[in-house]
């Protein structure tokens, strides 16, 4: 691998472990997106592999050279921050050029790289203005304009998404992924936004608690979650979990009874909200589960029953739901193909 975290501890002062023997490597070229909730240790990977923090324990690697203990300027990485860190008394043309003029790079290359720079991220025509004339969107491109400028061969960004709103940020996303297709440099993308990993991700990192629990291609870890808790951190709504047990080839837990290829025993089934049916009530496999919340967000409609135990489950669903209302029966099914299983005590994906 040409980025490679080997065994990594990272343990606090206090004795907080932010990262717990990480084991993590990828090649040059792929965005790679680390995604977990806060106080997962994702953002202390990435300060880890730019040189801002030293690991406690384990090496890191960039192309076979151990970089554990090197400077930030000797890694050839550039890093996005969240608050974007532009300086306020220098024009936007100045932040981008900043990391070119520290390098002694000759004024008139520096003009042409920042000119090319800012015209691949579209903002050419702000060249001349200071950050406080800026939107957030246009602000955080001249962020990404001068950690790219030098040409690095990574580019870390620490959520630098977060400060955007909705629309910005899906503006963002689309330009990050063009902007790695066009330099074909190395991302590592930091965030706890399940929907920004799967959009930009080529392969994702998820972390819990400072531990590596899965990392694979986006899909892999939305269809087959390598255990309960990535199967309900990914997905909107999350994937249902249901605590159950199974009797002769029969999963039930209270209202919830369906036909599964699994041993007698306890279990966690799993299922995602718009894999969930909607079936005839005297169908064979029809359970009738009664609606507790309804959420029309078009064009989908959210459809939540209370089962058993205080277990929520979500259907999610295109179909004309208007003639459905709270409080009513509703047949449903959950079909075969569509079920996950995760051991009841571990949480771990079994087969």
């Amino acid at each position: 691998m040409a980025v490679s975290f080997k065994e990594v501890t990272k343990r606090f002062a206090d004795g907080t472990v932010a990262l717990d023997r990480l084991d993590l490597g990828f090649d040059l070229g792929e965005f790679i997106v680390l995604l977990g909730p806060s106080g997962s240790g994702k953002t202390t990977a990435c300060r880890l592999l730019a040189g801002l923090e030293q690991p406690s324990s384990g090496r890191i690697e960039i192309e076979g050279r151990d970089v554990t203990n090197v400077p930030p300027r000797f890694r050839g990485i550039g890093m996005v921050f969240q608050n974007y860190a532009l300086y306020s008394h220098k024009t936007v043309f100045e932040n981008i050029a900043y990391p070119l003029r520290i390098r002694k790079v000759a004024a008139a290359e520096i003009e042409r790289s920042v000119k090319d720079m800012a015209e691949l991220l579209r903002i050419a025509h702000y060249l001349q203005r200071k950050p406080a004339q800026l939107s957030g969107g246009q602000a955080q491109r001249v962020a990404v304009a001068r950690a790219l400028v030098w040409q690095p061969a990574i580019c870390l960004m620490d959520e630098p998404l977060s400060n955007l709103d909705a629309l910005l940020r899906l503006h963002m996303r689309t330009e990050l992924n063009r902007l790695h297709r066009k330099l074909d440099k190395t991302f590592v993308f930091v965030t706890h936004d399940q929907e920004e990993a799967m959009t930009l991700a080529t392969r994702m990192a998820v972390l819990k608690e400072g531990r590596l629990v899965q990392f694979d291609e986006p899909k892999t870890i939305y269809r087959r979650p390598a255990n309960r808790f990535v199967a309900e951190f990914m997905g909107r709504p999350a994937m249902n979990t249901i605590d159950g047990v199974v009797k002769g080839g029969i999963f039930k837990a209270g209202a919830v009874a369906c036909a599964v290829d699994r041993p007698d025993g306890p279990v966690t089934l799993g299922i995602r909200p718009e894999q969930i049916e909607f079936m005839a009530s005297n169908a064979p496999a029809a359970m009738t589960l009664t609606v507790d919340v309804k959420e029309a967000i078009e064009p989908d409609t959210l459809l939540i029953f209370q089962n058993a135990g205080g277990q929520a489950i979500t259907l999610r669903t295109q179909t004309n739901c208007d003639a459905i209302e709270p409080g009513q029966p509703v047949s449903v099914s959950f079909p075969k193909q569509a079920l996950h299983y995760f051991d009841a005590a571990t949480g771990k994906r079994v087969e």
